[in-house]
């Protein structure tokens, strides 16, 4: 689950972290009471849509060469001016692709005076199995660019999760970003701060960038991105509530109230498989045939024919779905019970779409009668590669 900058502050507010004053707005009415709330004379105008790039997006409403979603203002007028401008549009960065996201939030916060940009993020190492710091001096651009242009300038630190961050790591990353005096004191504090925020509130990642060094040598969290562990939620109420569903896709909402892991694509064809390596494995080998999926479906693997029913209508609903690929390999879940939820999922909404299925494993020889003798117009497989090849070929 993902929140927004501002929420992500609040949090890391609360844990200690130093954040300049703010307040989020959904009106344009409301911009210059939020604005004499700062101390000024500099404020920073800020859209807040699940996305980042949001400096360099451009608003597709707007002329090209207006400004992005990141805003400086110099007076509250201009605060209120901008707001205006921003509140309701589409914004479009590298993340959101050419649809874009409606920018329903602004932030409005007071500025800074910035001497460097650095970048900070944690996540979760999966070569070491331990949250690590990831770190570099290029803050404020896209970690990726760097990572393939400038490896040398990222340091990945690894925090043993017994001793959590000592002062050694505090000091490992204090040398990397070349802080000292104030900054490298306000260190000390910040980075045991951050991974405690990370550890107990289950994120699956926390990343500030920019970090900033100002001109009065101390450091501040100037932007923050968090998502976390949907798998640990129940844990924390405090953040389900911080859910804002008109950021995320309608289908993956319905999905996750089924228990079911679902992403949107930008494909054609629908696949509905049992297992993340299977889902992979599928979406791979549409791509090898010249097509590309249209969304990511795991029923897991124990889903009912309820369950299975309702992905199956998840996956129809998409208009850019020209066709569907089932592809289950029973093991727990039973193809019977697949072949179940398929057969009443098409009588309800009917079957536009070319369909194969190709099933294997438990009860497989119980799931393709239930198919077989359903009247519908159903394509079977024998295996993943003909599965492939009859979809592609369908929709071809």
């Amino acid at each position: 689950m993902n929140i927004h900058e501002y929420q992500a502050k609040q949090v890391l507010k609360g844990f200690g972290a130093p954040v300049a004053e703010g307040v989020a707005i959904t009106s344009a009415d409301q911009a210059e009471a939020a604005a004499r709330q700062l101390p000024g004379p500099l404020y920073v105008v800020k859209s807040q849509i699940h996305a980042g790039g949001r400096g360099k997006g451009k608003f597709k409403e707007l002329p090209a060469d207006a400004k992005g979603g990141v805003r400086l203002a110099f007076s509250i007028e201009d605060v209120v001016r901008n707001a205006r401008e921003m509140l309701g549009n589409t914004l479009v960065t590298a993340q959101t692709g050419p649809a874009g996201k409606q920018v329903n939030r602004l932030y409005i916060e007071d500025g800074a005076d910035i001497e460097r940009e650095l970048y900070c993020s944690l996540l979760v190492d999966r070569a070491t199995g331990r949250v690590s710091f990831v770190v570099s001096t290029e803050g404020g651009m896209d970690i990726e660019a760097v990572a393939h242009d400038t490896p040398e300038k990222i340091l990945t630190i690894d925090i043993h999760p017994e001793a959590g961050v000592t002062a050694a790591n505090v000091a490992e990353i204090n040398t990397a970003y070349g802080l000292t005096g104030d900054a490298a004191k306000d260190g000390e504090s910040l980075f045991p701060i951050l991974y405690k925020a990370f550890v107990e509130k289950d994120m699956a990642m926390l990343e500030v960038n920019p970090l900033i060094v100002m001109k009065d040598g101390h450091l501040r969290v100037l932007d923050a991105k968090v998502s976390f562990d949907g798998n640990a939620l129940f844990r924390h109420e405090d953040m389900k509530a911080l859910r804002d569903e008109t950021e995320e896709d309608a289908k993956e909402i319905e999905a996750s109230e089924w228990d079911l892991a679902y992403v949107a694509l930008d494909g054609n064809i629908g696949c509905m498989v049992n297992g993340a390596g299977l889902a992979m494995a599928t979406m791979d080998i549409i791509k090898l045939y010249g097509k590309e999926p249209a969304n990511f479906c795991d029923v897991g693997g124990g889903a009912s024919k309820e369950k299975v029913a309702a992905a199956f209508k998840i996956i129809t609903a998409d208009p850019a779905v020209q066709g569907i690929l089932v592809n289950i390999f029973g093991g727990i879940m039973k193809c019977d019970v697949i072949a179940e939820g398929v057969v009443a999922a098409v009588k309800e909404v009917g079957l536009k779409v070319p369909l194969v299925v190709r099933l294997e494993g438990t009860n497989v020889t119980e799931g393709k009668r239930i198919l077989n003798e359903s009247g519908l117009a159903i394509t079977a497989a024998d295996d993943l590669d003909d599965a492939a090849q009859k979809i592609v070929a369908a929709v071809g």
